[in-house]
Parts: structure tokens; C-alpha cells; sequence
């Protein structure tokens, strides 16, 4: 089975951890993803879940208080 790109169309850079803020991946691995040999996407997809453990979480939006 392929690995399938973790893409989810949200494509913003965080310029802290340098991650994709939808995907989690580096400019690097986006970028070089459809090259990567299937052990490599695999490599790849099996440490998102660590990124997505310490990855900063952006705080909701609160009413702003007068």
C-alpha cells in the first residue's frame, strides 16, 4: 500500500518549529515527498505524532474584555 501525503490543505509554515501547521512535515519533506521511497513516507508519518504531541497549540479566540 503507498503511503498516502499527510496534506490536509492547510498550508502554513510556523515560523517557531519551521513545521507546516496543517501536515507537520518541513519544507524539506513536502518539498522532496513525491521522491522519497516508500520507507522514507513511512519514516515521515510515523513521527507525526510525535510533532503533533509538542507542537504548540494556538490559543482559541476569546472576546475581547473592555
Amino acid at each position: 500500500m503507498t503511503a498516502v501525503s499527510p496534506c490536509i490543505g492547510i498550508c502554513r509554515i510556523d515560523p517557531d518549529t519551521r513545521l507546516c501547521e496543517g501536515c507537520l512535515r518541513s519544507l524539506t519533506e513536502i518539498a522532496e515527498w513525491p521522491a522519497y521511497s516508500e520507507d522514507r513516507r513511512r519514516a515521515v508519518l510515523s513521527a507525526l505524532p510525535s510533532r503533533a504531541r509538542s507542537a504548540p497549540r494556538a490559543a482559541p479566540d476569546s472576546p475581547s474584555r473592555p
